[in-house]
Parts: C-alpha cells; sequence; structure tokens
C-alpha cells in the first residue's frame, strides 16, 4: 500500500480495515494524511482471468464519469504489478452509506431516486471517444446465446431457467442506438446520505448497450431489498423514476423494451449465481460468502416466473399450488437440528468477531439456515428432462398444470434457500392465498 501511495505523494496507509460489501471484489478503507481513501482489488489474479477488461479501464471509466458530474469517486491511482497487491485501485472515499437497507429508512426517496435518474442519464451521455476503447458493447442474440452455453455448462437442470432463455430467444428486441451502460446500477452500489444520493460505486461491468438494460437492471425485485412494493430501485414508482430520467436525458423509455431486459437481467443473475458455485469449487474465491450466493439462484428463479407467467393462459394461472409444508422428526438430532445447535454456538462468539469477520459470521449462519430448511422442506428436484422440454418447445406454459409444477419448485427452493425474501411471500399470497 505504502509503494501504491508513494507515486500519489500521499503518505503511508493506516486504520486499513475490510468493509463488508462486494459480491465480487474486495473493498479496504484506509487513511493516509488526515483523508479516507478505499482500494479497490480483486480476491485473486485468477479471478481477472476471462473479464472483459481490467481493473485500469474501470478505472477510466470511473474518471470520465466523474468528469461528467456523476457523482462516482475520485480514483487516485491505478495499482501496479510492482505494488505487490494484485489487480485493483485506490480511489478517495465518498460520504454516505452503501447498505440498503439504512438507504431504505431515509426520508427523502423520492429525491434519491430523481437524483438516481439524473445520474444514469448523465452516464448514458457518454461518448465512446470518453472511454476506453476495450469496453464491449452488448450484441443482445450472442448474449442469449452465451447464456444458453452457461445454462448447459451448469447442468441444463433448472426448468425456471430454461422457461426465461426460451422467452429471450423468441422476443429479442432489434439493436438500437448504444449508450455506455453502467451494467450493475441498484441499490447496493449506490451512497446516500440525509436523504441524497453521495456516490455511485461498482463499476467493472461497464459495457455500450441499451439504455433500458441499465434502466430495468436496478428495477428488479432481487434489489429493491425490503421495499418490494416500489418498483424503481426501491425507492419509488416508475412512473416518477422514468419521468426524471426522461428529462434529463432527453430519451422516452419505451415500455416493451424495459420489460425485456428485465427478464434478460434476471436470466442473467441467476446464471451468474449458479456460477459462484463453481468459481468456489474452482478455488478462484475460496471465499463462504461465494458459495453463499450461488444459493441465491432460488430468488431469481421465483422473480423470473413471476415476470413470465403474466403470459400464461387464465386457466393456468388460476391452478392451484401443491405447496409441501415443513415436518419434523423425533429420534436422534436431524441435519436440520445439529445445523441449529451450530448456529446457536456460533451466536455465542458473536461478540468476540468485528469488520469482515463479523459479516463471514453472519454468512456461515445464513448457509446454515440453508442446510436447515433445505432437510426440513425436502424441496422437489430441478429435473433436466423439463428444462429440455421447454427448449425443446415440448412444454410451455400453456402446458396443463406445468405453470403449478413451477410454483411449486420455486417456492420450496425458496423456502429452503432465503425465506424472508420479500418476493416469496407476495408469491405465497398469490399462488397460495397464504397471509
Amino acid at each position: 500500500m505504502k509503494r501504491a501511495l508513494d507515486r500519489c505523494g500521499l503518505g503511508a496507509p493506516s486504520d486499513l480495515a475490510r468493509l463488508t460489501g462486494g459480491a465480487t471484489m474486495e473493498s479496504w478503507r484506509f487513511t493516509s494524511g488526515g483523508e479516507d481513501f478505499v482500494l479497490r482489488r480483486a480476491p485473486s489474479l485468477a479471478f481477472m482471468e476471462g473479464r472483459p477488461y481490467g481493473h485500469a479501464t474501470e478505472a477510466a471509466v470511473i474518471r470520465a464519469a466523474h468528469g461528467a458530474g456523476v457523482t462516482a469517486p475520485e480514483v487516485i491511482t491505478v495499482l501496479e504489478e510492482s505494488d505487490g497487491l494484485g489487480s485493483g485501485f485506490i480511489m478517495r472515499a465518498l460520504p454516505g452509506t452503501p447498505d440498503p437497507r439504512q438507504i431504505l429508512s431515509m426520508d427523502g426517496a423520492d429525491t434519491i431516486l430523481k437524483e438516481a435518474a439524473r445520474d444514469l442519464a448523465r452516464i448514458h451521455s457518454l461518448t465512446r471517444e470518453q472511454v476506453p476503447q476495450d469496453i464491449p458493447e452488448i450484441d443482445y442474440r450472442a448474449a442469449i446465446a452465451d447464456f444458453r452455453q452457461q445454462f448447459e455448462e451448469a447442468g441444463g437442470d433448472r426448468p425456471i431457467i430454461a422457461l426465461g432463455l426460451k422467452w429471450l430467444e423468441e422476443h429479442c428486441p432489434d439493436k438500437c442506438e448504444p449508450v455506455l451502460n453502467h451494467g450493475d446500477f441498484r441499490l447496493g452500489n449506490i451512497l446516500a446520505e440525509d436523504g441524497h444520493l453521495t456516490g455511485v460505486l461498482d463499476w467493472e461491468l461497464a459495457h455500450f448497450s441499451d439504455p433500458h438494460e441499465d434502466i430495468a437492471f436496478g428495477c428488479m425485485a432481487v434489489w429493491r431489498f425490503a421495499r418490494y412494493d416500489r418498483p424503481a430501485l426501491g425507492l419509488g414508482n416508475l412512473a416518477d423514476y422514468f419521468a426524471a430520467y426522461e428529462a434529463e436525458s432527453g430519451r422516452t423509455v419505451d415500455r416493451a423494451r424495459f420489460r425485456y431486459w428485465m427478464i434478460h437481467r434476471t436470466v442473467w443473475w441467476a446464471l451468474g449465481c449458479l456460477k459462484c458455485a463453481r468459481t468456489w469449487r474452482e478455488g478462484a474465491d475460496r471465499t463462504l460468502e461465494r458459495a453463499v450466493i450461488s444459493r441465491r439462484t432460488s430468488e431469481n428463479e421465483l422473480d423470473l416466473l413471476m415476470l413470465l407467467e403474466e403470459e400464461a393462459p387464465e386457466e393456468e394461472r388460476a391452478r392451484p399450488v401443491d405447496f409441501v409444508r415443513p415436518f419434523r422428526e423425533h429420534g436422534e438430532a436431524s441435519t436440520a437440528e445439529l445445523a441449529i445447535a451450530i448456529t446457536e454456538w456460533l451466536e455465542t462468539i458473536k461478540d468476540k468477531m468485528e469488520g469482515h469477520d463479523r459479516f463471514q459470521h453472519a454468512v456461515a449462519r445464513n448457509a446454515l439456515g440453508m442446510i436447515r430448511r433445505e432437510s426440513e422442506i425436502m424441496p422437489a428436484k430441478h429435473e433436466l428432462k423439463l428444462s429440455d422440454g421447454i427448449l425443446a418447445e415440448e412444454l410451455s406454459l400453456s402446458t396443463e398444470g406445468f405453470l403449478a409444477e413451477l410454483r411449486q419448485h420455486a417456492l420450496e427452493k425458496l423456502s429452503a434457500d432465503v425465506p424472508k425474501y420479500p418476493a416469496l411471500a407476495v408469491a405465497r399470497r398469490k399462488w397460495i392465498g397464504e397471509h
């Protein structure tokens, strides 16, 4: 760190502490010369292999956005091999919190939403000449083909994801004039303080594409967190979000393209969660968090089914769902009870943890909860033949009883993986009348 800071005329770092957020990259906060900074780095050099571009390009995009009036951080320096820190860069820390729970509890959510729309429009105004030439452009059809390959490599045995893939192939829109997309614009990647937006973070997925892709991504149910009822970034309604974006950008939001990209990015994130298990197994990132994120695939499956079922026949949407209820065992301790025992022990050492260890402690308890609930609920297996049937056009949402079967799969799996996921309660009310 000292070697990297020497290039900027800054003193040695102090108070170095790892931040808890970041699903892919590590973030470390520290002080130098009385100012706060953040180091963003990859967990390993192997983790960077196969990515479309490196941290030098990401840093250049952030600098361009900062210069265009986006509330992006100021990049101080990009790491060099001689620093011995791997791949990454250092930026000046911004005020505010990225914690969605804290942001959603702030007064002035409508103001944060309008400021987010403003920043997104400014990002979309950046031209190719203002950013590095290795920023890729998305080919819609090629992206779908890549999804299909990822799906097959992951086993090809998730019927709801197969349904999403088939829908994308049948509804892919014509190409429009591409703009620079942030690629991950959502709660969790923005900072806010006192009811105002103070920063836009995590630019590693920037690319050129349809502007509706960026607009839709932050509106996915998974990124609304506790506010499922607020479809625009968990902060407000879509009409206000679209109006603020249109006023700043001069573009009109096309609702049909918006829906397409909602489904496209839900499939993308479902496959991304699946890929986390492979990343963990292969050792590129052997953290507990990586393995646990892979189980969030079920969140996307439920969200995807709730999006797609809008096009199912009315008689299929009205068909009842046979939801499997948890059961209890007697005799020796079950797998579920062993998981409970370990969870209770972990609670006794919680106060001895701090920083990132405390965060990993919470992740470990979540993982044990998944084990416990899965053994209790016994979710139905995702059968390869169902996925194959969808892709071969032998099964669809018009097939008698198929939607009800997929609903049952989604409810059982998510009830084991993430039972507090807000959309699950909505689905239970909608599908089985549970209150």
